[in-house]
């Protein structure tokens, strides 16, 4: 009887909504979520009850497509007008980080060094990410799944603007203003059975799932220049892998068999950050295999992806950077671990193209790899991972022309997190830096990070 006199009172207020135009169906949907949630309900009302609008709504949107009307999407906040959806998606960040750094010495030079040098300084400062504001206008014409996706990141740190646009150093003085960096403008178009094209900028194929699978991407890692903070820190970014970058492409990702997908992409040519100059006449390409399934209670991810590209130097020799990459994360129970590694020639470390080469385009030799577990009970997160990433001399010249040059930098880092709820999750983390030259030069930091990302 009671859950009948629920089912009544719900159906009532749901005739209420529906006597309404068209745009109030998301009030509908909130109503009947709100008496969801109140105990009002039950699990399956709720479920009937939501059919039944889906059902009522159908026509109504057939016979009026042109109408505008709020509806539910799977994140974010989305808004359907006409065939056309509009979602927005982004996330906000801060962290307080305290660094600490070796006193600067004769034997603290590293030249491509991670770790800091100096002493002891605090900020208020984005993590690895910066926020976001992610818009993206999708829709089916003429059988084609069609979208336009925009990506904006602001970091709430003042930078300077010199030499490195929005993400240069920072800038911490009065009357001063935050970077945007606007990292994603692409189209996509595909459908089912033949796979997805997107042509813009996003981010790169070769080592992004390093990146995305890294627990430092929600937090602080390395904090490098927390001095003056610019927009991100490094993260585990030159201490277990190269940064991906986002890049111009024109990229088509296969649909999935049975768990596997395949993306192979022509990519706007990278000159090198160090080297001689160039003058690239040759697109870059790269290429990533993934495989997602379950064997009984374990979750797999396994990865792999390439690059390769030709350089072209005024004043030296011709030569092609390449390297490769594989990884796995696996998922048993409340524990999640991941480990990745990578080679590669003329491709330097930390960044694409820095440190590629001796200066005159002879090729340096790199690779490096993270270990990295994650324990979660409730609410509560606890984490820790080991990386490196190392750069051989191209010859002995270049050993002699460059004694600091980075050997090895590596990093270890101890992370707790706690959901505070669905949108905003509390992180503290402790990271310990270290950078080696090949001539036995070292430096080694301290630091700790507390505080909150957001996404909705």
């Amino acid at each position: 009887m009671k859950g009948t006199l629920r089912l009544m009172s719900a159906a009532g207020a749901l005739m209420l909504a529906a006597t309404a135009a068209p745009a109030m169906a998301g009030t509908t949907a909130d109503l009947l979520k709100r008496l969801h949630e109140k105990g009002i309900l039950t699990d399956d009302e709720y479920q009937e009850l939501v059919k039944g609008q889906a059902a009522e709504a159908a026509p109504v949107a057939a016979a009026a497509p042109d109408a505008g009307y709020v509806r539910m999407t799977p994140s974010g906040v989305g808004l359907q007008v006409g065939d056309v959806t509009l979602k927005f998606s982004g996330s906000v960040n801060g962290f307080y980080v305290h660094d600490n750094g070796d006193t600067p010495s004769a034997t603290t030079t590293v030249t491509g060094g991670v770790a800091t040098v100096g002493s002891s300084t605090s900020a208020v400062r984005n993590g690895l990410l910066p926020g976001f504001l992610k818009v993206e206008a999708t829709t089916t014409q003429g059988g084609w799944d069609v979208g336009a996706h925009f990506g904006m990141y602001p970091g709430i740190n003042s930078v300077s603007y010199a030499g490195g646009g929005a993400n240069s150093a920072g800038n911490p003085r009065a009357l001063q203003t935050a970077g945007i960096d606007f990292r994603q403008t692409y189209l996509t178009f595909g459908r089912a059975g033949f796979g997805e094209v997107k042509i813009g900028r996003d981010i790169g194929l070769f080592q992004s799932e390093s990146i995305l699978n890294d627990i430092t991407l929600l937090s602080s890692g390395t904090p490098a220049g927390n001095v003056a903070p610019s927009n991100t820190t490094l993260g585990r970014i030159g201490t277990g892998y190269i940064y991906t970058d986002f890049q111009p492409q024109i990229t088509y990702t296969t649909p999935s068999f049975s768990g596997f997908t395949a993306s192979v992409g022509i990519f706007e040519p990278l000159s090198s950050l160090t080297g001689p100059a160039e003058t690239n006449k040759q697109p870059g390409f790269q290429a990533k295999f993934v495989y997602d399934g379950k064997f009984g209670d374990v979750s797999t991810r396994l990865w792999a992806s390439g690059i390769t590209q030709k350089h072209n130097v005024d004043l030296g020799p011709d030569y092609t950077g390449w390297g490769w990459d594989v990884g796995a994360k696996v998922g048993f129970g409340p524990v999640t671990v991941v480990g990745t590694y990578y080679d590669a020639s003329g491709l330097g470390t930390t960044a694409l193209n820095l440190f590629d080469t001796d200066g005159l385009g002879n090729k340096r030799d790199s690779h490096g790899f993270y270990l990295q577990g994650l324990a979660t009970f409730g609410k509560f997160s606890v984490g820790g991972s080991y990386g490196e990433s190392n750069l051989d001399y191209a010859n002995a010249a270049d050993a002699i022309a460059n004694p600091t040059l980075v050997d090895k930098n590596s990093s270890w880092v101890g992370q707790v997190r706690y959901g505070l709820n669905s949108w905003v999750t509390l992180l503290g983390e402790y990271v310990n830096s270290k950078s080696q030259a090949h001539n036995g030069n070292k430096a080694t930091s301290d630091a700790i990070a507390a505080g909150a990302i957001l996404f909705f």
